[in-house]
């Protein structure tokens, strides 16, 4: 489904590209009107619109469907984006604060009203200028004015989009936040890229606990004030691992109120501008499925033991929810032994529906001992740590890791 229906050009091309957000047709129309009015104005004689050349006017009649859909609209390179606030003032201020996260955008705002906190709280989520109806030309042109002042004289080369790994366990228990962390702490050093981990194990998570790490602040800060959050405020709450992984942990008590799937959303969103790599320790929480998170670009490690609750859970979601995911979805059994409960290759993939790609094997000593010195599996040679780090080259594109011993692939990559 498109991000937005279909559009209308309202003037020509030329040193501004605009996209006009707004379900208030008659409301939307005036602001274009001003728009088109404010060329005229600028250059101290009016000009009736057939005319008009150095502005591209965009106009949408709907709010993007949800949040993720943003870049779909933001690929355009729009210099700047208005939206309306007063159709759904909250969900316009998403907009607004995922706008500005995602893409060099200058985002303004307009409405009918005179709201003092509403004018904070748009500056707050992101907006440069706040427009009040009617709106005469000479405003208009003097806000394109100052934000022609703020557009960079030559456009950056796009980012490439941040790849996204989302580690889920087919149950509690299953070793999600042990992969996940070493997962990233792996990828970190392989790749030489910024990487970063978010535990959403909620309500309390053990990623910090596994890293070794005592952190400050945590996901319940980015999630209470998403709507301030961008590049700079989400570095402020993040800890630094030794292995140069940077991490967003879980709350060290229990949250007080419960976050949002848009709250989420701005998350990943302003995280994915800031790093190439992010690593997202799910949990078992198939419930945050409707988010960004398990869009059709995240990569899902599924993570199971050879167990009948685990196996049986494990089957669930993947017929229900990630049958079409294709090589998006990775299968790792954890703590793997061969022939455990009397089930060999062939019984479990035929009860998974889907061959299993990594079997991390079940190394009670090696896990042990790294939880006494909390020292990351991953910075260490064991069974367990060769398996990830091979997972988390193969995530980067890296070839095999020449320095594997033999007998690795008892344990390793299958098929």
């Amino acid at each position: 489904m498109p991000a937005f229906p279909q559009s209308t050009d309202s003037a020509g091309t030329g040193f501004y590209s605009i996209a006009l957000i707004g379900p208030h047709e008659q409301r939307r129309k005036a602001v274009a009107a001003a728009l088109v009015d404010c060329q005229g104005d600028t250059r101290g004689n009016h000009h009736p619109p057939s005319s008009v050349s150095g502005v591209t006017i965009r106009e949408f009649s709907k709010y993007p469907s949800d949040l993720r859909t943003l870049p779909e609209m933001l690929e355009k390179e729009f210099d700047v984006v208005i939206v309306e606030l007063d159709s759904d003032p909250e969900y316009a201020l998403s907009v607004v604060g995922s706008i500005g996260a995602q893409g060099p955008a200058i985002v303004m705002v307009y409405s009918a009203l005179t709201d003092v906190e509403l004018v904070v709280r748009s500056m707050r989520a992101g907006a440069r200028e706040f427009l009040t109806l009617p709106l005469s030309p000479a405003t208009v042109a003097e806000a394109l004015t100052r934000a022609s002042v703020r557009r960079p004289s030559t456009r950056q080369p796009k980012k490439t989009i941040a790849k996204l790994f989302v580690f889920l366990g087919a149950k509690g228990g299953c070793g999600v936040t042990t992969v996940a962390s070493n997962f990233a702490v792996s990828m970190a050093q392989e790749s030489s890229q910024n990487t970063l981990l978010i535990d959403l194990g909620l309500p309390l998570g053990d990623v910090a606990i596994n890293l070794g790490m005592t952190t400050e602040y945590s996901t319940s800060n980015a999630f209470q004030e998403s709507s301030r959050l961008d590049g700079n405020f989400l570095s402020s709450l993040l800890a630094k691992h030794s292995s140069g992984l940077a991490v967003l942990a879980a709350p060290n008590e229990f949250p007080r109120s419960n976050s949002s799937n848009e709250a989420l959303d701005k998350l990943l969103a302003v995280s994915r501008q800031s790093f190439d790599n992010i690593v997202v320790d799910a949990g078992a929480r198939i419930d945050l499925r409707g988010t960004s998170l398990f869009d059709e670009s995240a990569n899902i490690y599924l993570i199971t033991q050879v167990g009948v609750s685990e196996l049986r859970n494990a089957n669930r979601m993947i017929s229900q929810f990630f049958a079409t995911r294709g090589h998006k979805l990775q299968i790792v059994l954890n703590r793997f032994m061969p022939h455990a409960l009397g089930l060999d290759e062939e019984h479990v993939t035929k009860t998974l529906t889907l061959p299993a790609q990594w079997r991390i094997p079940d190394d009670y000593a090696s896990a042990r001992r790294t939880q006494k010195t909390a020292t990351p599996l991953a910075l260490e040679d064991s069974p367990i740590s060769r398996v990830i780090r091979q997972m988390a080259r193969t995530a980067c594109g890296l070839p095999a890791d020449s320095e594997k011993k033999k007998g690795f692939s008892l344990f390793g990559r299958v098929g």
